[in-house]
């Protein structure tokens, strides 16, 4: 018979073994501080975090700092605990491993398989999904070696997150910077939500274009035709994609939502800076998902001061004038031999039968159709949807989070580059 103790042991092992096990691993750079909000963010929500630092990342974070904030201990060395094994057991108990920041230094040694500390050893031993949260200087990170690295790195199925343009140390701005620790922890969440499955990175080496949000029409210097999208579900598409290991390109229109992490967003404002924005993009694009609210017409004329009201007098008419199709655009021409692209159907009534309609007049592969109004849809944090596809086939998607409808769509899209090169 088991004591009392014994039980109570039991039972608390049993709540670690059920917490997701992640090493976060440190590397030498500045924005080493900004990982403590990261190793903040994964504790509290229930992440049981091993921090494995660097030797030169302690020049800027103490261990005593990551040891504290992690309730586990911190180390740098092959040699502590040696019966243990810690150098093989840390990456094989792994849930995830997030390296955050992760130097160019660091890159190119875990491209290349070495091994000469406690995180290299950790990346060789892991099985479990991978995550570079990238951080230095441009030239650094623009320079052909660090790219080989991180395309090296991307091919064998990690997660290498695009860093975000800012300021840099001292007085340099540019592509480099850390990207924001709240974005890294949700693309942690989603990695480690796919599980197993995020292992395969079926979007690796893709590069794909999301559009996302409601373009806006002006009138006149402070009015314009708009519409509710808060752009909350391209941005969904945009983060996942992301997780899946694409290259991504978000081009949002008139949204307040923060960058995701390893994406490049391009903001524009009207239907033709979309379309362009687009077009540009979209010719080394693998996929293209039009999921924004983009305005079918424009006032014809913009009134360069502000239209008055005058007692007594009616005002003029607005005159409308039609937007570039760019959907139909794009499934007309594709810009990229075997290029996938999808389409959002927003509709109020008979939604499945203008949908189907839809479907074939734009010639898009596949097209998600949802119900829209007032508290439907637009600005909600869930949403239902059927996705349909060319060959006749219909997806529904039920009532969710948007990130659900998301991964639901990139399945669908997935396949159907299988047999086209990345």
């Amino acid at each position: 018979m088991k004591t009392q103790e014994q039980a109570q042991q039991d039972r608390q092992q049993g709540r670690e073994r059920e917490r997701p096990r992640v090493v976060l691993g440190v590397s030498g750079g500045i924005a080493a501080y900004k990982a403590c909000e990261l190793l903040r963010r994964l504790t509290e929500s229930g992440h049981d975090v091993r921090v494995v630092p660097t030797a030169a990342s302690l020049h800027f974070i103490g261990e005593a700092t990551w040891s504290a904030l992690s309730g586990n201990p911190a180390s740098t060395e092959v040699w502590e605990s040696v019966h243990e094994v810690p150098h093989v057991r840390i990456g094989q108990s792994a849930d995830l491993v997030v390296v955050a920041p992760a130097t160019a230094d660091l890159l190119a040694k875990a491209a290349h398989g070495l091994a000469d500390d406690l995180l290299t050893n950790t990346l060789l031993t892991a099985r479990c999904p991978v995550i570079f949260a990238p951080a230095m200087h441009t030239e650094m990170w623009e320079h052909p070696a660090t790219q080989e690295n991180v395309a090296t790195l991307r091919r064998r199925g990690a997660v290498v997150i695009e860093p975000a343009v800012g300021r840099l140390t001292g007085v340099d701005t540019g592509k480099g910077r850390f990207p924001d620790p709240v974005e890294i922890f949700d693309l942690c969440r989603r990695v480690l939500a796919r599980g197993r499955a995020a292992l395969t990175q079926d979007l690796a080496g893709r590069r794909v274009v999301v559009t996302a949000g409601g373009t806006r029409e002006p009138l006149d210097p402070v009015r314009y035709l708009g519409n509710r999208s808060s752009g909350k579900q391209g941005y969904a598409l945009a983060a996942i994609a992301a997780a899946r290991g694409a290259r991504v390109t978000l081009i949002a229109g008139n949204t307040e939502l923060p960058d995701p992490a390893g994406v490049d967003v391009v903001p524009v404002g009207t239907a033709r800076q979309l379309r362009e924005a687009v077009l540009k993009a979209a010719v080394d694009a693998d996929a293209v998902v039009m999921a924004a609210a983009v305005a079918d017409f424009r006032p014809a004329v913009y009134m360069t001061g502000k239209i008055k009201k005058i007692d007594g007098e009616e005002p003029e008419p607005v005159t409308l004038v039609r937007n570039p199709d760019i959907l139909a655009e794009l499934s007309a021409d594709r810009l990229r031999p075997g290029q996938v692209i999808v389409g959002f159907a927003a509709e109020t009534d008979d939604v499945l039968a203008n949908g189907r309609a839809k479907l074939a007049r734009k010639g898009c592969d596949l097209l998600v159709v949802n119900e829209v109004g007032e508290h439907k849809a637009f600005g909600a944090d869930r949403n239902e949807a059927v996705i349909l596809a060319t060959d006749g086939t219909e997806t529904p998607v039920p009532f969710g989070p948007k990130e659900a409808l998301a991964e639901t769509l990139w399945d669908l899209v997935a396949p159907r580059l299988t047999d086209r090169p990345a």
